[in-house]
């Protein structure tokens, strides 16, 4: 019977720890990281940075998407070897961002909300691909050997 510490000394996952690591050390990861956490701050502060905190609901939803993409940009920048398989979260994020004021109830369709969420739901977008690109591109990579 196999158990989990046999599991965690076995020489191909320690390979792919090296590996990942190495994904995450690379300059082009590091900018996408950091990118997808300023924008994820942004859009965390949004209401309070374009004034429109006084509509509830969509300040709550920027609040809350937006610590989540911060915190995906952590983990991506800490821990991408653990974090790489849920990198399809943030363009989901993303696309919410940019319907969020059109699908919450209540009028959020302000001129602020939807140039802030548009731009910043757009960038989320792109950046999400880019990290699920370079994901998909480390583990193809990683097939090959």
């Amino acid at each position: 019977m196999t158990h989990p510490a046999d599991i965690e000394r076995h020489p191909d996952i320690a390979e792919l720890r090296t590996r990942y690591e190495l994904a995450a050390a690379s300059p082009t990861a590091q900018a996408l990281d950091g990118l997808t956490v300023l924008a994820g701050l942004y859009l965390a502060l949004s209401p309070w940075i374009v004034g429109f905190n006084y509509l509830g609901p969509i300040t709550v939803n920027n609040l809350i998407t937006g610590l989540a993409v911060a915190g995906l940009g952590l983990g991506f920048a800490l821990a991408f070897g653990r974090t790489y398989g849920i990198a399809w979260i943030a363009p989901v994020i993303g696309i919410w961002t940019i319907i969020s004021p059109w699908v919450i109830a209540g009028g959020m369709e302000t001129t602020g909300t939807i140039v802030s969420n548009v731009v910043v739901g757009a960038i989320i977008l792109v950046l999400g691909l880019a990290t699920l690109g370079l994901a998909g591109t480390r583990a193809m990579a990683m097939r090959r050997r």
